[in-house]
C-alpha cells in the first residue's frame, strides 16, 4: 500500500521547454495537492510544472516529526536538480512554509525569480525554537485552530477537499521557527525579483508579514499583491484566480 495520502502525491506538468519552468512547494503540514490548481493553470499557459512534497508530508504526522528543516530544504533543492533537466529558467512558488524556502532558496540556487504566498514573517506566538523543541517533550501535538473545521475558509467547496495533517507537531513548528530565522537572514541577500501575494483575511499568519518580509527586500526587485475574499490557502480558496494570473504575469515579466 502506498505511504502518500491519495490525492496529496507530488506531480509533474510537462510544457514548453523554451519558457520558465515554476517549482511549486506547499506548506507546513499540507501537501503538493494545494499546489496543484496553480500548477495547472501555469502549465496551460505553457510552463512545465513541478509540485514537490516536502519530507515528512501528506504520509502521516509522525514522519513530519522525524523530518529536520534541512529536510525540507533538501526536498527543494532535489525538485530544483529534477527541473533542471528541463530548463535552466526556475522560478520558485511557494505557498506559507513554502514561502519561506522559496525566499531562502533563492539564495542557495540559480533561479530567475520567487513568487511567495501567505508567507509567515514569525509565528502567531513567537516564542524560541528552542523553548518550542522543550515543550514538544511534554506534548506532542497541537489543534490548528479553536473554530470549526474550515472556519476561515470563503471557498467551503475547496476546503471539502483539502488535504494537511489535522494537527501540527510542536517538534516541528519548532524546525519552523528555526527556519524561519535563516530566512530573516537571507532576505537581504535576495537578488532576484520577488512577488509576495498575502490575504488580508488570512486568519493564520500575522497581518504584518508581509509587509515585514518586503521592507527588507532590494526596493528593486520587490513587488506586493494583497488579495481579499480568501483564507490563508489562497491557491484553493476564493481569489485564487487572481493569485494565479498575478503570478503568472509577473513569471511571464521576469522570465524574458
Amino acid at each position: 500500500m502506498p505511504q502518500t495520502i491519495p490525492s496529496a502525491e507530488p506531480f509533474f506538468l510537462p510544457g514548453d521547454a523554451s519558457k520558465p519552468a515554476c517549482l511549486l512547494i506547499h506548506g507546513f503540514t499540507g501537501t503538493p495537492k494545494e499546489m496543484r490548481w496553480m500548477g495547472e493553470y501555469l502549465n496551460s499557459l505553457g510552463h512545465p510544472c513541478l509540485g514537490v512534497r516536502l519530507a515528512g508530508h501528506a504520509t502521516r504526522p509522525k514522519d513530519m516529526i522525524r523530518s529536520q528543516w534541512t529536510d525540507w530544504t533538501a526536498s527543494v533543492e532535489d525538485g530544483y536538480n529534477l527541473l533542471r533537466g528541463v530548463t535552466d529558467k526556475i522560478f520558485l512558488v511557494g505557498l506559507s512554509m513554502g514561502g519561506v524556502l522559496s525566499l531562502l532558496m533563492s539564495t542557495r540556487l540559480d533561479v530567475k525569480g520567487v513568487v511567495a504566498m501567505s508567507t509567515p514573517y514569525a509565528l502567531p506566538v513567537p516564542y524560541p525554537a528552542w523553548g518550542i523543541r522543550a515543550f514538544s517533550f511534554f506534548q506532542t501535538y497541537r489543534k490548528k485552530s479553536k473554530g470549526a473545521p474550515g472556519e476561515g475558509w470563503f471557498d467551503k467547496d475547496a476546503f471539502k477537499s483539502h488535504v494537511s495533517y489535522p494537527l501540527n507537531p510542536i517538534r516541528s513548528a519548532a524546525e519552523l521557527q528555526t527556519m524561519i530565522g535563516r530566512m530573516h537572514l537571507a532576505l537581504t541577500k535576495i537578488n532576484v525579483p520577488v512577488l509576495l501575494i498575502h490575504s488580508k483575511d488570512d486568519p493564520y499568519v500575522p497581518p504584518d508579514s508581509m509587509p515585514n518580509i518586503y521592507e527588507r527586500l532590494n526596493p528593486s526587485l520587490r513587488e506586493m499583491l494583497w488579495v481579499t475574499g480568501s483564507g490563508h490557502v489562497v491557491t484553493r480558496d476564493a481569489a485564487r484566480q487572481q493569485v494565479f494570473e498575478a503570478a503568472a504575469a509577473f513569471i511571464q515579466k521576469v522570465g524574458k
